[in-house]
């Protein structure tokens, strides 16, 4: 079977997802399990558009070893040359250079004829060429532009030496046959075609993105560019984990291969929403917390009888690990290990110890524990950010004809610190609190709150973004208490803001 290559491009694309801007160590921890993955190139990002983009592929070059890490230019030498920089020290480095192709593009973004568009291609595609042998290039919009022109485009890009060539939906309109038949006609009509990589990146306005994609799969090409839950701006982008599992799972209408390890797909999914604070929806498909839930009498009935009855890949297959094992009150901590080492996680003495710990208070409010609850604790303990301010004790009077008030108390290094305030309802209490003590107010811009697990004694999780300065920064808190979850979400923040500096 022939191999299709998976181009993730989460940290650059799937960042200009509105509010998903990560700092450089969130970048490389995702970088990282990309790595795990078995992803074959990581677009780490743009870097000349801001000195922490610039940082950010830089140090993913020099930590990455595996992968092809690629940095996106636009077809300026300036682009070019900061990507060169950003990849020195890259094991294996790709520039990819992009340019409009489109009739609209042309006449209102770039406000230039045919001619001087193609010209400015090659001369892009030549000077990357003169940094790396590995050059992807991509007429922006082609979905959109005139087939003669694109062939031209591609045929030009070509000779100049580029080794992949990038067909991007960009603004999600093709429909699966029309974008299909746009890659046939692509290897038909364009010379030299047969000795590069085909590749395509498709956007999700219409719904489409991963639809078109492997539709463009069947009709040659064999590069697919997509991010970790379909991350990406607008609608987002083709989702990763979808694509390859429809690979994997419809091998009879699909006869290709990956190179990615499925059993790691859970865990990426999970570390990329925790560090981007967007949640995945309840039914998104392969990650979504109903993928492989079943509430129907007759479901269950099938399910229990064999699960190939409704279950046309098992959770086995993405990592999440469903165990007889019930742990409760009465579990020890090698039971306790014993999970999360099935769930994909290792963990010092030290981390094991506070993540026991929380279980243990857990365990003491609900019946049963479950993956997800452990999954929740352990991203909500096991932080990635020094602790400055900790939350110890938090107190709430509310009513239908009370003033909401809350008493928080701190810990800051050694201090205890306390403090009251009243607000519009608890949560708004409890943050006027939070800020007095802290000194740092900043303008809660989103609050999420979601059930983990089913049940009346479910583990609630809330993410908070607060803008403070112009930045924007995530907080999560997961407890049984909503407002305890929504306290310790928004210490998370103002860590994180501290942390910044």
């Amino acid at each position: 079977m022939e191999k299709i290559i998976i181009f993730d491009t989460t940290l650059r694309d799937g960042e200009q997802a509105p509010g998903a801007s990560l700092e450089t160590k969130q970048k490389l921890e995702i970088a990282k399990q990309l790595e795990s993955l078995n992803v074959d190139i990581i677009e780490a990002g743009f870097p000349v558009a801001s000195p922490g983009d610039f940082e950010a592929v830089a140090i993913i070059a020099k930590e990455i070893s595996r992968p092809v890490v690629c940095a996106l230019a636009r077809s300026l030498k300036k682009d070019i040359d900061a990507a060169k920089e950003a990849l020195k020290k890259a094991k294996h480095p790709r520039i990819h250079v992009f340019l409009a192709t489109s009739k609209i593009h042309m006449k209102y973004k770039l406000r230039k004829p045919e001619a001087e568009v193609l010209k400015q291609a090659v001369e892009a595609v030549r000077y990357a060429k003169r940094f790396t042998s590995d050059v992807e290039f991509s007429p922006e919009d082609a979905s959109r532009t005139q087939k003669e022109f694109l062939y031209r485009v591609l045929e030009a890009v070509i000779k100049a030496g580029a080794t992949t060539v990038n067909i991007p939906d960009t603004v999600g309109y093709a429909m699966p046959q029309q974008f299909g038949e746009l890659i046939r006609l692509i290897r038909e009509n364009v010379s030299g075609i047969d000795k590069i990589v085909l590749s395509v990146h498709c956007h999700n306005d219409l719904g489409l993105a991963v639809a078109n994609s492997l539709s463009a799969i069947k009709n040659g090409a064999r590069q697919v560019e997509c991010t970790i839950n379909g991350l990406g701006e607008r609608a987002g982008n083709a989702a990763l984990e979808e694509i390859v599992m429809a690979i994997k799972t419809r091998r009879d209408f699909l006869p290709f291969t990956t190179s990615i390890r499925t059993t790691e797909i859970y865990k990426t999914s999970r570390l990329v929403s925790s560090l981007t604070g967007f949640t995945v929806q309840p039914n998104k498909a392969i990650v979504g917390r109903n993928a492989f839930r079943h509430e129907s009498g007759i479901h269950q009935d099938g399910i229990l009888k064999e699960p190939r009855t409704y279950e046309i890949m098992s959770p086995e297959d993405i990592g999440l690990k469903i165990s007889g094992l019930v742990l409760g009150k009465h579990s020890g901590r090698h039971a306790f290990n014993e999970r999360l080492k099935k769930l994909g996680f290792r963990l010092k003495s030290k981390e094991l110890e506070r993540a026991f710990m929380r279980f243990k208070e857990l365990a003491d409010k609900k019946k049963e524990v479950f993956d997800e609850d452990i999954v929740a604790i352990i991203e909500d303990e096991i932080k990635q950010i020094p602790q400055t301010w900790h939350l110890e004790y938090l107190h709430i009077v509310s009513g239908t004809d009370t003033v909401p008030t809350a008493t928080v108390r701190l810990r800051y290094k050694n201090k205890i610190i306390q403090d009251a305030a009243s607000g519009d309802g608890p949560v708004d209490a409890c943050y006027r609190a939070i800020e007095r003590i802290t000194g740092i107010k900043g303008e809660l811009e989103d609050y999420t709150i979601k059930s983990v697990t089913k049940g009346r004694e479910a583990l609630g999780e809330v993410t908070v973004k607060l803008k403070y300065k112009g930045k924007l920064f995530t907080g999560r808190g997961a407890t049984t208490d909503v407002i305890e979850a929504s306290a310790k979400a928004y210490v998370n923040a103002i860590n994180k803001i501290v942390y910044k500096g």
